[in-house]
Order: C-alpha cells, then structure tokens, then sequence
C-alpha cells in the first residue's frame, strides 16, 4: 500500500465497497494487494458476510479480482487491460454521440462539466481530477438520451478511473480542460467534425496517456511509491 488506508466507514456491503473504492481512487492499493475478510471485517467492524458482499460487488465491477490461491486481490494495470478498456469505452462514447447528434442533442451539461474541469488548481488532489474528467465523458453519453448505454459507460469509467489513479498517468487539471473545452467547440460545430474530436480524445488524451503512464510505472517504479 502506498498510504494507510481509512478507518470504519460502516458495516453494511455498499459502505464497505464504497470505501474500498475511495480507497482505490486515491491510490492507496496496490496492484496485487491482497484483501482479507478478517482483516476487512476487523477494519469496518463488520461481519464476514457483509464484506464478503461488499468485496463481490467491486469483482463484479472490475475493481478487484479473484485469484487462485490468492484469493481477492487488486489487479495489475496492463497494457492488454488498457487497450480492452479503451476500445469498450470507444465504442460507448462514439456510439452515444451519434444517438446525440441524430437527435440534435445540446452539450450545454459537457460544457458544465468542463468549467468544473477548469475551476481546478495545480494544488487539487488528482483523484478530483480524474473525476472532473470522467465528468465530461459521462456528460456525452448522458446527451444519448439511453439510460442503458450511460450504465455501461459508468461501470466502465468506475474501472477506467481507479487504473488511471493506479498509474499515476501524469496529465494536469489546466492541460485536461483545455483540450476538453476544445473538444466541446467541436462538438457544438457536429457531424464528422464532432465524432473526429472525440475519437482523437480517446485515443490520444486516453490510450496513448495511460500506455505512457504504464511505461513510467514500470521503467521507474521507485517514483511511484
């Protein structure tokens, strides 16, 4: 672990998960960390069924897994996760913003988002950051207007969020807002035009940036600890 992790926030599975997410967001676990139920239970005062739960619903989100002889751990930041990852949200946010623009869908709710993006500082945790971010992303799929294709992309931003908090990927709050409110004058202008800016988003501030991060990670992973 890269810091101590909270104390007790509750005895119920959605406060013990919830708290294991936070716990991930700011980088407080570890690839490979392994998570107890005795432990766990000892932590949140719970019992075993209750965090047993809560440790269930963060493996069915992708946050944690289950490994032979393991048990629940952690999982390492890939670059073969990264890519799946990506292309899935790829697929979403493209797919959610043709819906958008065939209903002649307003961005005023990403260009919101952006200005919270914008309000940050250099002193701002990078966990707010990542979900000032996140922020933007959701906001286009949310101009679909489909309920359905926004749950996907937040699960996945859920997964997304906590392996960018893992790496570190090195992207600050001032260079994320001005290459999003970029992104928010293409998309009013629509069409190709729209559907371009954003995939270059994904692929250059999302994929190439993580890949990038990974490679620090591993090239000098004393920086990181």
């Amino acid at each position: 672990m890269s810091g101590e992790v909270r104390e007790q926030a509750g005895s119920t599975p959605g406060s013990i998960a919830q708290a294991l997410r936070d716990d991930l967001l700011d980088g407080l676990l570890e690839p490979g960390t392994r998570l107890t139920e005795e432990s766990l239970s000892a932590r949140f005062g719970a019992g075993r069924h209750s965090v047993r739960s809560g440790l269930q619903t963060l493996v069915s989100e992708g946050l944690l897994e289950h490994q032979r002889n393991k048990g629940i751990v952690v999982p390492a930041v890939t670059a073969e996760r990264i890519d799946a990852m990506c292309s899935y949200r790829s697929i979403l946010e493209l797919g959610a913003l043709r819906l958008a623009l065939l209903q002649n869908a307003g961005f005023d709710a990403v260009d919101e988002a952006v200005r919270r993006l914008e309000s940050m500082t250099a002193e701002t945790p990078w966990r707010h950051v990542i979900e000032a971010h996140s922020a933007v992303h959701t906001e286009i799929v949310a101009a679909s207007g489909n309920p359905r294709v926004l749950a996907a992309h937040r699960a996945c931003a859920n997964e997304l969020n906590c392996m960018l908090a893992t790496i570190r990927a090195e992207s600050s709050a001032a260079q994320l807002a001005t290459t999003h409110r970029h992104l928010v004058d293409q998309l009013r202008v629509g069409g190709e035009t729209a559907l371009k800016a954003l995939e270059d988003d994904l692929e250059l501030g999302g994929r190439a940036m993580m890949h990038l991060a990974l490679r620090r990670r591993i090239e000098v992973p004393y920086l990181l600890s």
